[in-house]
């Protein structure tokens, strides 16, 4: 297993001095963050010259207001497309692929009205529907649209590992685990990771607290081994809060994440 960081969370101007700075704190690659009206496409200049210049970027998190299972098509509509730009930029770059939840923050059934303005069949139709049509663009660009469950607070429609991986119908859909939505989620974390191995092609990592790891309750060494045990080789990205300095924080938290891979 390899270890990532957000490009958000590194010190640093350009793409170059941020990498620098990851690698001597002890991580392997920076995942990148796709915002929308498609900033991500308009990077790729930028992202190019970094990539010459030895810059491991293997994947993108979405980063924008509304997401592909919005209750409102226009809005579905429009992050389809910048999600098929995104997997057509990555693509470029030789990465693995991009990522993207349901929904956040667009409704949840546990807090008032509870009921939110579509089912249950019809939200699975609509995220269906807007997975097949990403997945046939991402096969044919030989890179991965990968589907993030959240936890029950931040988006109603997938919230296990279990709901992701039922949406994979094609090699190029697979799913990303999130150790913190996991916590809350996931009756048992270890044995979700061994029936979604055939799924999961990311992973990214944070605390209980969604700080970074070593400062909350989360067994690494317990989840950390399930994923060597499933034979899981790919990236461990992390996406969270630091709670200290970043020069300071990174470090110490890529060697205690290491302790366990």
């Amino acid at each position: 297993m390899k270890l990532a960081v957000q490009e958000q969370l590194l010190p640093g101007r350009t793409l170059q001095e941020k990498f620098t700075f990851a690698v001597e704190a002890g991580f392997d690659a920076i995942e990148l963050r796709g915002k929308g009206d498609f900033q991500f496409a308009t990077r790729l200049t930028e992202l190019k010259r970094a990539l010459a210049d030895g810059v491991v970027m293997p994947t993108v998190c979405v980063d924008m207001p509304h997401f592909i299972g919005d209750f409102d098509p226009a809005k579905r509509k429009d992050a389809i497309q910048q999600l098929r730009s995104q997997l057509t930029v990555i693509a470029e770059l030789g990465g693995i692929g991009v990522m993207t939840p349901a929904s956040w923050g667009q409704f949840s059934r546990r807090l008032p009205p509870f009921e939110p303005p579509r089912g249950p069949d019809a939200d699975r139709e609509v995220l269906a529907e807007a997975l097949g049509t990403l997945g046939e663009h991402a096969q044919r660009n030989g890179v991965k649209i990968m589907l993030e469950p959240l936890n029950r607070y931040e988006n109603h429609m997938v919230n296990t590992l279990a709901e992701a991986a039922s949406y994979c119908a094609m090699d190029s859909i697979k799913v990303v685990g999130d150790t913190y939505h996991m916590n809350i989620e996931e009756d048992d974390p270890c044995r979700s990771l061994v029936e979604a191995g055939p799924y999961l092609a990311h992973m990214q990592i944070s605390e209980s607290n969604r700080n970074q790891p070593g400062t909350g309750h989360l067994d690494w060494a317990a989840q950390l081994a399930t994923l060597d045990a499933i034979g899981y080789d790919g990236y461990l990205a992390l996406e969270c809060r630091l709670r200290g300095e970043p020069e300071i924080v990174l470090p110490q938290t890529a060697a205690f994440v290491r302790k366990f891979i």
